[in-house]
């Protein structure tokens, strides 16, 4: 099972480029990959985070893809893995890589003054 959040985030140019950059800085992820389009003006940001819970022995992984355009920046988180059900299911109380990627991102957003539209968050199904 695995859930997108999705956030639509207006505001200044100078301040939406300048957001993925300071996301890399802050919380250095496992893998990332930048692309800019051949104009220079668009940027893609992908960012793989991985953690691991000792008390389920299961791995988490996050995928945040950040679109950067003049107009707005799109970010996607994709949280997957972990374990579900009876056996090793537990309500985990302390924060985990997901939580403290959406608080950066609030925080960054009202710090800067920027607007922070919620595209939702639901399950992710695959049809075959």
């Amino acid at each position: 099972m695995s859930t997108v959040t999705k956030y639509l985030i207006y505001g200044p140019k100078d301040d939406l480029k300048r957001m993925p950059e300071k996301l890399l800085s802050s919380h250095p992820p496992k893998f990332s990959f930048k692309h800019e389009s051949t104009s220079g003006i668009d940027r893609v940001y992908v960012m793989v985070y991985e953690e691991y819970d000792k008390h389920t022995n299961s791995t988490v992984s996050v995928v945040c893809v950040s679109e950067y355009t003049p107009e707005h920046t799109r970010i996607h988180l994709k949280k997957s893995g972990g374990r579900l059900g009876f056996k090793g299911s537990s309500l985990r109380e302390e924060k985990n890589i997901e939580s403290d990627l959406i608080e950066f991102i609030i925080d960054y957003t009202t710090r800067f003054g920027l607007s922070l539209q919620n595209g939702g968050e639901g399950e992710e199904e695959y049809e075959k």
